[in-house]
C-alpha cells in the first residue's frame, strides 16, 4: 500500500466535512433577510461615510498586528529548536542565533514607533 493513501483519505474526510458544513448551513440556516441584516455592521452604530481619500487609521492597529505575527513566528520556530536542541548541535545554535538576530529588526522598529506603549 502506498504510504500517501492515509493522508489522501484524511484530506478527503476533511474536504467532505468542510463542504458538508457549508452545505448544511445553507440548507438549514434561517433565510429571513431584511435591511438591517444586509447592511454593513460597525459595532452597533450606523455606518458612516469614509473620509476623503479613504481616511487614515492610527499606526497602533498595524503595530499590534505586527507584534502578534512576530511573536507567533518566533514561537513557531523556537519551540521545535528547544525540543530537539541536543540533536541540532552547533548548526542549530548558529541558525537560531541568526534567526534571533533577524527577528530583532521588527522589534526594534516597533519599539521606536511606540508599539509597546500601551497607555
Amino acid at each position: 500500500m502506498n504510504p500517501y493513501v492515509p493522508i489522501l483519505i484524511l484530506m478527503g474526510i476533511g474536504a467532505v466535512l468542510a463542504l458538508g458544513g457549508v452545505a448544511a448551513s445553507a440548507i438549514i440556516g434561517p433565510k429571513r433577510y431584511n435591511r438591517a441584516k444586509l447592511d454593513s455592521y460597525e459595532c452597533g452604530i450606523e455606518p458612516t461615510p469614509h473620509a476623503v481619500g479613504g481616511g487614515r487609521l492610527p499606526i497602533k492597529y498595524y503595530l499590534v498586528a505586527m507584534t502578534f505575527i512576530v511573536f507567533d513566528i518566533e514561537v513557531v520556530f523556537l519551540y521545535p529548536w528547544a525540543v530537539d536542541f541536543t540533536t541540532l548541535a552547533t548548526f542549530g545554535l548558529v541558525a537560531m542565533l541568526a534567526f534571533l538576530a533577524l527577528i530583532t529588526v521588527p522589534f526594534v522598529y516597533e519599539w521606536r514607533r511606540g508599539g509597546f506603549d500601551w497607555v
